[in-house]
């Protein structure tokens, strides 16, 4: 595969001499990505984080037998041959409760009362629902008989000591946090979440929350970004936006990060100040890529940190986004690389035509179980995206495809 070539040192007004295939700007972009490095905090705090090593438990759990039903703790073999025309009286001898165990032993003919969830008491061996008993005020008359284990939950019926309860790598969910803390674990080391700095540049950009007026725009990637680098597990740094002087873009790009997104300002115009910026100071091997929308995408390090020039038009940004920046903060974060979109296969409702030589990314429509393609082009309207419900590949390799053709729909659900 070939290495991508390192554009001269201000490509402004000159166009693209090449673009990068997809393949190679993801094969560059794997090169500088891998878990960070990993952190402890409070096992209660973990959802959402992922796993740097694998969790063993250490006790088991429940740590004792315990009833699965409210009743009587007996001994089996006394209820044998009980039923509502053999009633068997039995003492009652004492309770069990949760947390209060009864502190005797069950001997024969005797019963405890006893709650879900409480000790099974010495001498026990199963639990007579209460719905099979006819209590009187000293002892039960039997009216149904038990095997020996019946409604009893055995010592590390859940998790046994020594068992890896959750695997490295774990995106712990709610129920894995309760797991931790049903083993007794305090901390947890988890993969530091990577922190991801926004650059919004543009004179003409009005902050988020802003009416637009005149020929200013309100900014839509700042929040679109923050959105998705939180989506991805990464912590968003996004002080609002950056005056399109070099000082002050350069500044923005140097900020603690593990990641730096610059939005707007990244292709080839007069005002494109950021790729000379970073060729200037670090590495931009990738500048230009062959696919559509999202074209003027660039990659590079800066200072050890890996610095993404997203173009300004929002769909072209969102694009690039999913291609390459979500991709490497997942990374980063211990997270799967792989898109974070569902997948279905559907017929197109129509013909779609591409261009060989680049990668397509179609937004569409499920109509009735059939693909409908909203549009080609229009990389600056945010709403083609919301009106999609996901989007279709066409690989550099395709002129498109036919009526009918089945086609995998990322979705954006």
């Amino acid at each position: 595969m070939s290495e991508p070539s390192k554009p001269q040192a201000d490509v402004r007004m000159r166009g693209f001499s090449r673009r990068t295939t997809v393949d190679d700007a993801l094969t560059w972009l794997d090169q500088q990505t891998g878990p960070l490095a990993d952190e402890s905090i409070p096992a209660v705090d973990a959802a959402g984080r992922v796993l740097a090593a694998s969790v063993s438990s250490r006790v088991d759990v429940p740590g004792f037998a315990r009833s699965m039903m409210d009743g009587f703790a007996v001994r089996a073999t006394d209820t044998m041959g009980g039923s509502a025309y053999n009633r068997l009286p039995l003492a009652i001898v004492g309770e069990s409760m949760p947390g209060r165990p009864f502190g005797g032993t069950v001997g024969p003919g005797q019963v405890v009362r006893i709650m879900t969830g409480a000790p099974l008491p010495d001498g026990a061996d199963a639990v007579l629902p209460v719905e099979v008993v006819e209590i009187e005020e000293t002892r039960i008359l039997t009216q149904g008989d038990v095997s020996p284990g019946k409604h009893v939950g055995r010592v590390g019926e859940d998790v046994s000591a020594g068992d890896v309860v959750l695997p490295q790598g774990r995106l712990l969910r709610p129920q894995d946090v309760g797991v931790l803390a049903s083993i007794g674990t305090a901390d947890v080391a988890v993969v530091r979440r990577p922190r991801v700095r926004i650059v919004v540049t543009g004179n003409e950009l009005l902050p988020a929350g802003s009416m637009p007026e005149g020929a200013r725009i309100v900014d839509s990637n700042g929040p679109m970004l923050a959105a998705l680098v939180k989506r991805d597990g990464g912590v968003v740094l996004n002080p609002g936006i950056v005056p399109d002087r070099p000082e002050a873009i350069l500044d923005a790009m140097r900020s603690e990060a593990d990641v730096v997104l610059v939005s707007g300002g990244s292709s080839v115009g007069q005002e494109d100040h950021a790729p000379a910026l970073v060729i200037e100071h670090g590495e931009l091997p990738i500048h230009g890529v062959a696919m559509r929308p999202s074209s003027p995408v660039g990659m590079g390090t800066l200072q050890r940190r890996i610095v993404f020039l997203l173009p300004g038009n929002p769909v072209s940004c969102l694009v690039a986004y999913d291609f390459f920046a979500g991709r490497a903060i997942r990374t980063l974060g211990g997270r799967s690389a792989d898109w974070p979109y569902r997948r279905t296969v559907a017929p197109l409702a129509r013909k779609v035509t591409s261009t060989v030589g680049r990668l397509e990314c179609l937004r569409v429509r499920l109509t009735e179980g059939r693909v409908d393609p909203l549009a080609i082009g229009g990389s600056s309207i945010l709403t083609s995206t919301t009106r999609a419900d996901g989007f279709v590949l066409v690989p550099p390799d395709l002129e498109g495809y036919p009526p009918g053709a089945e086609v995998e729909v990322f979705l954006y659900d």
